[in-house]
């Protein structure tokens, strides 16, 4: 199929060389940052945020809160790598060609990308993750968004996607996020809840165990733990 339109009149192309042009005016090594953090260094970040995210959310103070909160974390990753799969087909259908072999005087800072433009595979996989984590925690998500669309904004400076190549991975990665969250807690809470119940991988979904017990072994524990409850005049004693 023929690809998006590609003619210098195009906003799209304009845009493109708008901001690809500020690569060609900055000093080498702040290209040479922007191709490492374009390519590697945003992406390495939300997966690190991903898991601050998740140590966080362990940290609940029941099992079943915990459980529900690392589920929508562990959805994150998951939505990022469906939204991909779900690219691949449309970036075939598409045959959208890399900006740099349609249009002369771009400043590519990453060389030997072959494949189409049509999505970003890279703006889909930053805000699937983006996404998915404003599900499981807003401060969380909201930092996940502004990575993705600076993420967006590396592309284009790159030279390797045109601006509504960004835009489409934005759409799709929140799209696979959002409207599959709801399937995807449904399967993953009641997973995250057994796994919380367990001895030895417990603390992967809740903290708490390790303080008392851990799982629904350490709620009996604590349980069994506590003083009975008698009459009146021995709960003034304990007092």
């Amino acid at each position: 199929m023929a690809g998006l339109d590609t003619t210098g009149s195009n906003p799209d192309v304009s845009l493109l060389y708008d901001i690809n042009g500020l690569a060609e005016d900055s000093p080498a090594l702040l290209a040479k940052s922007m191709e490492f953090v374009g390519e590697y260094g945003l992406l390495l970040a939300l997966v690190l945020l991903v898991v601050w995210c998740w140590w966080g959310q362990r940290k609940r103070g029941k099992l079943d809160d915990a459980a529900s909160s690392v589920a929508a974390v562990v959805w994150a990753p998951l939505a990022a790598g469906i939204a991909v799969l779900v690219n691949v087909p449309i970036r075939g259908f598409v045959e959208r060609p890399r900006p740099f072999k349609v249009h002369d005087g771009l400043e590519v800072l990453v060389k030997g990308k072959t494949d189409f433009s049509f999505v970003s595979d890279h703006a889909t996989l930053a805000m699937a993750l983006g996404a998915a984590l404003f599900v499981a925690n807003r401060k969380f998500g909201l930092v996940g968004i502004a990575l993705a669309l600076f993420e967006g904004f590396c592309r284009v400076f790159m030279g390797v996607h045109y601006p509504t190549d960004v835009v489409g991975g934005f759409a799709l990665g929140t799209a696979v996020a959002l409207l599959l969250s709801p399937l995807a807690m449904a399967l993953l809470t009641p997973v995250a809840k057994a796994v919380g119940r367990t001895r030895r991988v417990g603390w992967l979904v809740w903290a708490k165990p390790a303080l008392e017990g851990e799982g629904a072994e350490g709620e009996a524990v604590a349980e069994l733990a506590q003083p009975p409850v008698s009459g009146p005049d021995e709960r003034d004693l304990a007092a």
